[in-house]
């Protein structure tokens, strides 16, 4: 179970009952390039098989995040998306950054994901890039050992 709060309200969490279907469905069926016109099936296919984490402003789902991960080595980080209306608040880098720390901490060695346009976002969390202007990699060991540093 993940779990944390910001001071202004945000609250992250991985309680998969919190995840609003139809909500995120509609961010990434109409907004997301890479998931134009996915239908609401696929994506709660997507979410069961999957972590799903997402970060919420009271009851309101505000941010979601998938991770897909063999649970001991490897995980892939997908579906990162912020509602427009909160944008500009570093949801997107604490997301990010709380979800590379918590697998991190399980001891995975690699966060993989890839993008088209948010490089500078992945990398101000330690995320380099594999494939110029698309794959990027986060060593978790490196973040391990520095947390414990």
């Amino acid at each position: 179970m993940l779990r944390a709060s910001r001071d202004d309200g945000y609250e992250l969490s991985s309680e998969r009952e919190r995840i609003d279907l139809p909500r995120v469905h509609r961010w990434l069926s109409t907004d997301a390039y890479w998931a134009m016109g996915r239908p609401i099936e696929q994506m709660r296919t997507a979410l069961d098989g999957s972590d799903a984490f997402g970060i919420y402003l009271g009851e309101v789902q505000v941010a979601v995040a998938r991770v897909i991960s063999d649970g001991s080595v490897f995980a892939y980080l997908c579906d990162v998306y912020v509602d427009p209306a909160h944008r500009g608040k570093g949801l997107g880098g604490w997301l990010v950054g709380s979800l590379r720390d918590h697998y991190a901490g399980l001891g995975l060695k690699r966060l993989l994901l890839t993008t088209r346009d948010a490089q500078p976002v992945y990398a101000a969390q330690g995320f380099v890039e594999v494939e110029p202007g698309r794959w990027m990699t986060c060593d978790l060991q490196a973040v391990r050992a520095a947390s414990t540093a």
